[in-house]
């Protein structure tokens, strides 16, 4: 089996973990889950911030001059600011970008009713807001979670040797983007002479070390909890990745040949 070294902070996160359990398949393109911070005094429904968080998702959503898929804006005074970022899978298009942030907005604050911080993973969008800034701060924490298919793959050691590679060279070009977008896909052909898809995004207001960290922090628990599955994913608020044997990102994405079950793994402090 592949090596993977863990740093400090990841071996600590992963010591502990507490795993979630869902038997539920996910189909393409939906809203995944969802983290509510309860760390916050919570706002009340008709409140300046409860009116300033849904003008701040109202003008996030609507940008119409941001077309790179990478979102950062804040709204009112004092005590009743609210921060927002939006992050959208590198290969989705503006209006759908738009349209995928729209809808996480109003699924994240159903889920979250009145908490003022709160993190939304949909399939190709990720939103969060805090009543505290959040641009270009790293965090890897209880509002990630790990997705792992349930179906096996064969000749799991050489797959996760090729899986390794793939992550390295994945992680290498996405810290290596810029401030606009720092987004990597890539593709390989695993032990079995299938092709095996993967991408790998930061949101671009980290550094390159603060990807490059960010990503090497979620990747022990793909090898542990995603270990020989035939597809992987893990949600946080600045990083994400995936890994599937067919193609799941553009220009020619696909539905997957079978619903697979999935198991939803959350960091937890």
């Amino acid at each position: 089996m592949a090596m993977v070294s863990l740093s400090p902070f990841s071996f600590l996160c992963l010591l502990l973990l507490t795993l979630i359990s869902q038997a539920t398949a996910v189909p393409s393109n939906i809203f995944l889950n969802s983290y509510c911070d309860t760390s916050e005094e919570n706002y009340t429904t008709h409140s300046t911030y409860g009116n300033n968080l849904n003008i701040l998702l109202a003008k996030l959503s609507s940008n119409t001059q941001i077309d790179y898929g990478f979102y950062n804006l804040s709204y009112g005074k004092s005590s009743n600011q609210v921060y927002a970022t939006g992050l959208c899978r590198g290969d989705v298009k503006p209006n759908n970008c738009r349209k995928c942030l729209d809808d996480a907005g109003k699924i994240l604050r159903k889920q979250c009713p009145n908490q003022k911080k709160a993190t939304g993973y949909d399939n190709k969008c990720t939103l969060r807001y805090s009543p505290s800034p959040v641009f270009g701060i790293l965090a890897v924490d209880f509002s990630s979670y790990y997705m792992c298919n349930q179906n096996d793959t064969t000749k799991v050691e050489q797959f996760d040797q090729v899986l390794s590679d793939l992550i390295k060279n994945l992680t290498s070009i996405a810290a290596s983007g810029d401030s606009r977008r720092k987004y990597a896909e890539a593709s390989t052909t695993g032990p079995t002479s299938e092709t095996v898809f993967a991408n790998a995004q930061c949101s671009p207001d980290l550094s390159k070390e603060q990807c490059s960290e960010c990503l090497d922090s979620a990747f022990p628990g793909i090898f542990t909890f995603c270990n020989g599955k035939r597809g992987g994913r893990f949600l946080g608020p600045n990083c994400n990745f995936r890994y599937e044997f067919y193609r799941f990102y553009g220009p020619k994405a696909e539905e997957p040949p079978q619903a697979a079950p999935l198991k939803v793994y959350r960091y937890s402090f």
